[in-house]
């Protein structure tokens, strides 16, 4: 990139704008504005306006996926603890969601959604890959008995990002964690494990 400085000056911008009105009303030129260069200078690292909102929602959530990403790729301990470290990243990335759709001013409901569309698209992008990975290695392993590995690895992903960021079905923390435990019981039975011994996902 030729210059990360000016390029982090318009995710900055964005950001700033965001926390005052909503991202459709928000234009190309304000960003240009607020992040004080020409709109011309803004079109050489972006596109277009959604591009830097991708952008900015990488940025908002590049660590706890990253960090999750780096300890699952630990191929000494086991599938189910590398699982684990999964549900971790997502419950990090979700607290992440809710700090700012929870900012002052943070937007209508529809705006929230956007966003929240483009956070889901980016976090099963990242981790599904890496979930893949862990599943098929427990299948190796024999500890996992199931023949669709990237399916049951988005099927927790999405499961776990519109549960967990609370956005797009509205539930108390008590719903949510029913939900998680339907979801590790499914597991369960899906992978040919007994009753009770993924509960340690729970906590996680």
């Amino acid at each position: 990139m030729p210059n990360d400085t000016k390029y982090t000056k318009i995710l900055d911008a964005l950001q700033t704008l965001l926390e005052q009105k909503d991202i459709q009303s928000i234009s190309v030129s304000e960003i240009a504005r607020a992040a004080d260069m020409g709109k011309g200078s803004l079109y050489y690292y972006f596109p277009s306006k959604e591009a830097i909102l991708e952008a900015l929602v990488e940025r908002d959530y590049e660590k706890p996926l990253q960090t999750a990403k780096s300890l699952a790729a630990k191929t000494d301990i086991s599938s189910f603890t590398r699982m684990a470290m999964i549900f971790q990243a997502c419950r990090n990335s979700s607290i992440q969601f809710r700090v700012r759709r929870n900012a002052p001013a943070s937007g209508s409901a529809p705006e929230q959604a956007f966003i929240h569309q483009k956070y889901l698209t980016y976090l099963t992008a990242e981790l599904k890959p890496v979930l893949t990975d862990i599943i098929r290695q427990g299948i190796e392993d024999g500890v996992i008995h199931f023949d669709r590995p990237a399916a049951l690895a988005e099927i927790v992903l999405i499961v776990l990002a519109v549960k967990l960021d609370n956005t797009l079905v509205p539930s108390t923390p008590e719903e949510t964690e029913d939900t998680i435990l339907g979801l590790i019981a499914l597991l369960e039975k899906g992978t040919g494990n007994p009753a009770g011994t993924l509960n340690f996902l729970q906590a996680i």
